[in-house]
């Protein structure tokens, strides 16, 4: 079996001030390539924290993290802001495309980030991806231009656009109808299993909950295994 592409041990999270908060306490993750996990649990239950000591946005106080290999405890901002660029993706429940930029551009732009330009292959690949996710006829257009199931799909394709080992989504269904849930829901599942990326998404729908590989949910600041 191949290694996991993120692990975690014993993972905690408190926040201090007059009173002290522990919002994770222990979580023990592994996850593999190609893996889907779907996150569950009650707000404020932490799945929002899990997700951001996931994504290197914040850093935990105490236990294990390994993404990629890589310890991100022993990474300066430096070295966390290019795991953040190369290793991980990232979807939200808002799909935070800017406005000036047309779809294809949108979806582009992480690697004009990373490498100050758009190589002509990487412009080719996006392109075929956008065009997998069924936005052939909107490259073009502006985020104001098209619909919500659009736009996320774009988002999608924006978080694989640097080839990522990880993709970490945040309710990324939360603002759209369950069709176009699914339908996201359902490309999330395919990209990951064509790429070899993980998927960890945290959602609070059960019915596409139970189509991932796995579902994890948080109690009181524990991952427990429910599938």
């Amino acid at each position: 079996m191949s290694e996991p592409v993120v692990f975690a041990e014993n993972l905690m999270k408190t926040y201090y001030g007059k009173v002290d908060t522990p919002v994770l306490k222990g979580v023990d993750l592994a996850v593999f390539p190609g893996q889907f996990i779907a996150v569950m649990g009650q707000s404020g239950s932490g799945k929002s924290t899990l997700l951001n000591l996931l994504g290197c946005l914040d850093r935990p106080t105490g236990g294990t993290l390994k993404i990629a290999g890589g310890a991100p405890a022993d990474m300066d901002d430096d070295e966390l802001a290019r795991l953040r660029s190369e290793v991980l993706g990232f979807v939200f429940q808002n799909h935070n495309l800017l406005d000036e930029f047309s779809c294809e551009d949108n979806a582009l732009l992480p690697i004009l980030i990373r490498k100050g330009r758009v190589p002509v292959a990487d412009r080719e690949r996006v392109r075929k991806l956008l065009v997998r996710v069924g936005l052939h006829g909107e490259l073009h257009k502006h985020p104001d231009e098209m619909s919500g199931g659009q736009n996320q799909r774009t988002s999608i394709v924006r978080a694989l656009a640097n080839e990522p080992q990880v993709i970490l989504a945040d309710e990324p269904t939360g603002n759209l109808d369950s069709t176009n849930g699914a339908e996201v829901f359902k490309l999330f599942r395919e990209l990951g299993k064509e790429t070899g990326t993980a998927v960890i998404m945290v959602t609070h729908d059960d019915r596409l909950a139970n189509q991932a590989d796995s579902i994890l949910e948080i109690h009181d600041g524990k991952l427990l295994p429910s599938a």
